[in-house]
Formats: C-alpha cells, structure tokens, sequence
C-alpha cells in the first residue's frame, strides 16, 4: 500500500544492492529532484519505532536528505512511498529488480525532450539547471535533434551509437547527412565515427589525398568511381566524386594489408585505420602493453659519452666573459648540432617482448603519403597483473614522514599517480591562460632543458600515458568531466587535407572553440605524477595543483577499492589519528584490515558519529600521496602568484559538481 511518511522517519536498509554510486549523477539526482520534486516513489519496509527502511530508492532518499539538510526541504517532508513488507530476502529481491529493471533513456530521447521544453521558450541555461547538467550537454542533445531525419530515427532505434550520431552531426548540411547515410547502409563493411566525419565534410576528395593514393586511380575507376576533371586540373587535384566506395576500396586494402603486417610480425592482431593516428574510440577497452627502448649500441654509448664531454667543453666557452663574439657564436652552434645528436641517438623505437606478441596487437595507420604505417604501439584485451604487487620505496612528505620504506605496491602508486593527474589535467584543461603559459614556457625551455631530468609533460604532440596498462577510472568525477570536456570540443577544422589547410580552419574558430583546444592539448600531456619521493614526483605538477587551487577532496575519496584495502594498517589508522586524534585510531587497532577498510571509506566519507569538526575533517582528509605539495617550501610564492593570476571562474564550477 502507498503511505505518507515524513522524511525523518525514513532511513536507508542495508539490504539495499547498490552500494556504490556516481558523485557527479547523484547531484544531477539532487538538482532534478529540487525542481520537480520525487518522480518515482520509494519502496519502504516498517521496522521498530515508528520509522521505515527504504529498500528501493537509496539515492533518492540521500539526495532528499540532502535538500532538507539545505534547507531546501523541511525535515519532515511527507514523501509518498510504497509500503511493501516481508522477509529480508524477499526485500533484497525488491531492491535488486528494482536496479535492474532501470533502463538508461535513448539519447534520441532526450534530445527531443530538450527540444520541446526550449521550443516551449526555455534557454538552454534554464534546461541544464533544471536537469542538473552541463550547458555542453544540453547543446549537444540539441545539436542531436537537428540530425537528418533518417539519422536520428537510426540513433533512436539503436542502430547506429551516439558517437556515429554526433559524427553526422558534423554538419549542419542535413540532405548531406541523409546522402552519406545511405551510402554506407549498403556496405557490407564496419564504419566508424572517424569514417562518417569524413564522408559527411568530403563531397568529394582530390587525387592527392592519402585514401586515393593508397587505392590508385585505376582501381578507383575499375570499381566504377567517378572522377571530374577541370580544365587546369592535373592527375593530382582532379576531384574523386564516390567518397564512400573510396573509403570502402581504401578500408578493403588496409584489411589486406593489416594480415600481411600481422603474420609478418607475428602479433595477434593488426587493425587498420584510415586516419593517420589511433582514436581513443579504437583503443578504448584495451590494455597497453609495456614495451622498452631498443637498447643501445655500445657505438652509441660511447659516442654519447663523447658528445657529454664536448658539451661541457663548449659550455665553458658560452660561460666565459672574455670569449669573443665569434667563439661564442661558434660554441652555440656546436651546443645546437651536439643536442640534436644526443636526441636522434636517444630516438630508439619501442620493442615488444617476444613473450608478448602471441597477445599482443596494434594498429595499422595510413599516413599522409598514402602509405600504411604499423604504429609501434601495443595491446591486448587481457588483464595484465603482472608485478602488480610489487612494493616501491616511497617517503610521503609532512611532518610525520617516516624512514624510507615499503608503504605502497607499485601498482596503487601507478593508479593514484594517474586519478591525480585526471584531477589536474581537468583543471589545467579549464584554465586556458595557465595553460597557455605552460605550453608556452616548456616549448621555450627545450634547449636549456636537460634531456636526462624528468620532464613535467610530453609537449611534443603524444598523449601521455598511464603507467598502469589496465586500470581506467571509470567512476571518478574528474575522468568523467575530462571525457565530456574533449567530446565538446570543434573538430570541423580536422576535415581539411594539408596541414596548411588545417592550420587555416583551426584559426576560423571561435575564439572560445581555439581556447577549449589549448587546454585539452596542453592537459592531455600530462604525465601521471604522485607526491612521494621518487620518479613518480615532479614539482611542477605540484606548482601548477597549487596555483589552479584544487581542492582535492572534492575530487577523490580515498575507497576501500581504491586505497584503504591496499595499505597497510597503519597508514590506515595514521589517517584516522589525523582526524579524530588516539581516540579515533584506537577505537579500531584491533580491527581486521578487511573490516577496518570498510570502516575508514565511511569514516572518510564523514558518514560516522563524531563532533561536526571531527567530521568535516575526515571528508576533506586525502592522503599526503595524492595532496599538491609546496616544491618551494616557501608559501609567499604561492600566495603572490595566485593574488597576480586569477584562476578561471570555470574551475570553481566544476570543483561544485564533483563535490
């Protein structure tokens, strides 16, 4: 039966299934709720005193609680729920289908649904706060709506995913995206979202462009493809008009081309792509493998040895007042052609362990010649746990620090590293003037950088890697901000041919389109870095988390999964010691590291009777290891360059949404 019931007397069951949710989904949860009330009622089951357990709806009942805490809502609140007793095994059922049954909305669906309410004289402001999300997401399910009909019946049946939706999308031309849906539903071949892009910009490509060359022009006209030829045009910019058959002759031969390269090399697989890099969507799913330089030459060895003395030399030379104009120019010279030297003899390719390849797979690019190309980059889709347990020396900074010893396995340290550097990657990718100063410092820095010290990124172009090859934080706040981040940026100036058209595209955007680019292209090199002693440290990380001001704590909780069952004990209790003092850490000593785990994610998450202080402290508690230390010890420093340097409003925002 349905009851009223005041929210003070509803508390959550612990027979409820879900025992893990998404901080940043349950403030959508909260914002909804805040604006149209509860949609679905909760399931409740009586116990003693008058009160009710809610076996069915404990994030809404959460987010309820959080309202009335706001005082957004009264405390006795009447919310309507269904009254459904029984056994406890009968309540588990009830809670488990209840999750079960839940169906994620069609984001066909929710475009039109977003459509009508801004037709009805909404803005897309308006839209996001009532749904609790982004502007960026609103505009995107609107951009959805405006697909070539038979697009987005495609995308509302589930026969094509959201990101070949979006690809269409990439023009506003709808009899455009109506054309080149047709012509690939026909094909007996798998398209992507890169290949939708293309074909949707391209009414037509020129001799010159990479799929042509691959294909070659009598085989292009053999499978019946039309070419149209200007008077002044010459065998290279001659229009190829059958953009889809190109791209399904030029996907047929890379396939042809990826077995050879594949028993050649003995890998398990080789997948091709038409693109001249790989695309996170090709290698989302699959674990890098660890590869290591080709070793060294004892030629080269030496030679580098040579080229270190006689940098030195030539130092002296630049160092020295009295050397004239023309040794000094003479010494920068020579300091040029001996960096060059040193770079081109320390350029070495990865190697895949033999042991690896049975396993192993990689990607077959087509370059801007026409020519495939393996990138020398490899995968596999199997779990890799490998030295997973192997400790490291680590020395966490603060006045507690202790003697050097096994405190973390290399594996936790890997992972921390790389959820930290998400957090700040986001930040920085949110801050385009600190991003641009960065970018701009590291690229003037290179030639008095030395090339054998830690760099703070890898500005060179390439993403940087995680250290750990299978693990992705699926769930954490920040990964899932930075992945709506790069899906919002303008990829229209990608469709050009050269480089230099390229160049002339990108510089046509917005103002605010080039400003979201720089600071995805600057984030997205940031290495996985970590506050401990070691190679996982780079102070530089550590300036930039104090500059942008992170806060942390609204970033990352420490979990049983993601920590506390992975250390020992007492850095376990240590942390509990920070916050609630001996009597805090002792209450516990002699728990088991299971149970004790378990307690210190809900103590950490301030879930736990104590003073208000006490609690406060251990939400906002992170261990020294993820925490942006100062690399100056000198706090003025901080402080003038944040007072001198606002940091963007948008940070603050995000920071709002996590927490």
């Amino acid at each position: 039966m349905f009851k009223s019931i005041p929210l003070n007397k509803l508390v959550e069951s612990r027979k409820n299934v879900r025992k893990r949710s998404d901080p940043v989904a349950d403030a959508w949860l909260k914002a909804d709720i805040a604006a149209r009330g509860l949609l679905q009622n909760l399931v409740v089951n009586a116990i003693a005193r008058g009160k009710f357990e809610v076996t069915a709806g404990g994030r809404r009942l959460k987010q309820l609680k959080a309202l009335a805490k706001d005082k957004a809502i009264k405390k006795t609140e009447p919310i309507t729920c269904l009254v459904k007793n029984g056994e406890a095994h009968e309540i588990r059922e009830i809670s488990l289908a209840e999750n079960f049954q839940r169906v994620k909305l069609n984001p066909a669906d929710e475009a039109e649904a977003f459509q009508d309410i801004v037709n009805e004289g909404a803005s897309v402001e308006d839209v996001a706060i009532r749904f609790g999300q982004t502007v960026r997401f609103v505009e995107g399910r609107l951009r959805l709506a405006k697909l070539a009909p038979v697009v987005f019946e495609a995308l509302a049946s589930g026969d094509i995913t959201l990101d070949i939706a979006k690809a269409y999308g990439a023009t506003s031309d709808v009899e455009r995206q109506a054309q080149v849906f047709e012509e690939v539903s026909g094909g007996y071949y798998s398209v992507n979202s890169d290949s939708i892009r293309r074909m949707v910009l391209d009414a037509s490509v020129q001799a010159s462009d990479p799929r042509a060359v691959l294909v070659g022009r009598d085989a292009y006209l053999e499978a019946g493809g039309k070419i149209d030829r200007e008077l002044f045009d010459d065998d290279e910019t001659e229009s190829w008009v059958d953009v889809a058959l190109l791209e399904r002759l030029a996907a047929e031969k890379m396939e042809w081309r990826s077995d050879e390269i594949k028993d050649q090399h003995g890998l398990a697989w080789v997948k091709p792509t038409l693109d001249c890099y790989v695309s996170h969507e090709l290698v989302e799913g699959l674990n890098r493998l660890p590869t290591e330089l080709e070793p060294l030459s004892e030629e080269a060895i030496a030679r580098l040895s040579e080229l270190e003395i006689e940098y030195d030399g030539e130092a002296v030379i630049l160092e020295n007042e009295d050397s004239s104009e023309d040794d000094v120019f003479a010494a920068e010279k020579r300091v040029s052609e001996i960096e060059q030297e040193m770079r081109s003899l320390d350029d070495r390719k990865p190697v895949l362990a033999d042991a690896l390849r049975s396993e192993a797979g990689a990607f077959l690019a087509l370059g801007n010649d026409g020519i495939p190309t393996l990138v020398p980059q490899y995968y596999t889709d199997k779990v890799d746990v490998e030295h997973e347990d192997e400790g490291v020396e680590l020395v966490e900074e603060g006045e507690a620090a202790q003697p050097k010893r096994t405190a973390l396995s290399k594996r936790l340290v890997d992972e921390l590293a790389m959820q930290r550097r998400d957090i700040l990657s986001l930040h920085v990718a949110s801050d385009p003037a600190l991003a641009l100063d960065f970018m701009i410092f590291t690229l003037a820095d290179s030639d008095s950088h030395d090339w054998r010290a830690q760099e703070a990124s890898t500005l060179k172009g390439p993403v940087a890697n995680g250290p750990a090859h299978n693990f992705e934080a699926k769930d954490a706040p920040a990964s899932a901000s930075l992945a709506e981040l790069r899906g919002s940026l303008d990829e229209s100036w990608k469709a050009s041919t050269t480089d230099v058209e390229r160049f002339v595209a990108f510089r046509e955007l917005s103002d605010d389109a080039r400003s979201a680019w720089l600071g995805h292209v600057v984030s997205r090199t940031l290495i996985a870095s970590l506050n401990v002693e070691g190679d996982r440290q780079v102070p530089l990380h550590d300036y930039l988390g104090r500059v942008l001001e992170i806060d942390m704590a609204a970033w990352w909780r420490p979990t049983a999964a993601n920590y506390f069952d992975r250390v020992p004990k007492a850095k376990t209790l240590g942390g509990m010691q920070e916050v609630g003092g001996l009597e805090l850490s002792n209450r516990y000593g002699a728990s088991k590291k299971a149970d004790l785990a378990a307690t210190a994610e809900r103590i950490f998450s301030g879930n736990f009777i104590a003073e208000a202080e006490v609690k406060q402290q251990a939400a906002r508690w992170v261990p020294d290891a993820m925490r942006f230390a100062d690399p100056l010890a000198v706090d003025e420093v901080f402080e003038d360059d944040v007072s001198e340097h606002e940091v963007s409003e948008d940070v603050p925002e995000i920071a709002d949404k996590a927490a």
